[in-house]
């Protein structure tokens, strides 16, 4: 990265990653539930100079800070807060959004609530949408619930490459990449993941949402990016996204599963296009769903 920089929200410092702090156009990257901004180094690399990249750690991950109270600040919600913090503080009226998994439904949510919507000029998901296989989100689940620790920062550094192996890194150099920036040394002289365990609890405490009525209420330009071998976003699954939004462009990627890193040409270069295209020539809703928000937003406003 060229620049950090520490956003106070509320009682919480968030870490925000920066490449290209100095280009014209801005993209908001936002990662998975267990990584950090670090994931997006090679996408600011393949994008080029003119693409300032924020990249932010969400609360409990990488640099940012760790709640005292994760039932209340672990939770999307909270995140959307957060988000919403961040967009004032680097003076943001509308941003393109790209999210790996967790940080592309925090883009979803932000997209689909009318008090937000107008912040989330153009959204990319990478590997996720309304509807998610439960297998798969179980192990997920499962796997982030329980602490892990390790005697060697090799150790570490192998089950990172078992469990992300649906990333696709395909080098050695990146792995370690990887693994340093994942790692964090305890008290005894072992080594751990570098977020905060209880993060998991999100599974519990956080409040179910009718995804598909969200997604159904977005009216900004849509893209999903899906790894041929997730196991979390189904293919049948993005053929019902496209049918509620059919303006929506997708790109499946070979050789990987749950999800995608971004960073090679293949991955790039069409997300490049979706990014830079007028958004005029994008087909950005489905039938209907203008008049929809319009009836989510009066709602909103008879609910105050």
């Amino acid at each position: 990265m060229d620049a950090l920089e520490i956003v106070r929200v509320r009682e919480l410092d968030i870490a925000v990653r920066i490449w290209h702090p100095d280009a014209p156009k801005t993209l908001v990257a936002w990662h998975g539930l267990a990584r950090h901004g670090g994931d997006f180094a090679d996408l600011a690399r393949e994008l080029g100079p003119e693409w300032r990249i924020l990249a932010p750690d969400t609360p409990g991950r990488g640099l940012s800070s760790w709640s005292l109270y994760p039932a209340h600040d672990y939770l999307y919600s909270h995140y959307m807060s957060v988000a919403v913090a961040l967009l004032d503080h680097f003076k943001l009226a509308s941003v393109a959004w790209v999210g790996t998994s967790m940080g592309g439904l925090l883009g979803m949510l932000l997209a689909a609530e009318p008090e937000t919507a107008s912040r989330i000029e153009r959204l990319v998901l990478n590997d996720v949408g309304p509807e998610l296989d439960p297998d798969g989100l179980a192990q997920l689940a499962t796997y982030f619930a329980v602490p892990h620790r390790f005697c060697r920062l090799g150790d570490l550094e192998a089950e990172l490459r078992q469990h992300y192996v649906g990333f696709g890194i395909d080098s050695d150099e990146a792995w370690r990449r990887m693994a340093l920036g994942s790692a964090r040394r305890l008290p005894d002289g072992s080594w751990t993941y570098h977020y905060d365990p209880r993060i998991g609890e999100q599974f519990v405490h956080d409040t179910p949402r009718d995804t598909w009525a969200d997604w159904q209420a977005i009216d900004c330009p849509l893209m999903v990016v899906r790894g041929v071998e997730s196991p979390l976003l189904r293919a049948d699954s993005v053929a019902k996204m496209a049918k509620a939004q059919p303006g929506l462009i997708s790109l499946e990627v070979p050789g990987c599963g749950h999800a995608p890193m971004l960073d090679r040409p293949s991955q790039v270069d069409p997300l490049r296009d979706f990014l830079t295209r007028p958004r005029e020539t994008l087909r950005a809703s489905s039938p209907g769903a203008s008049e929809y928000n319009l009836w989510r937003r009066l709602l909103a406003w008879l609910k105050r």
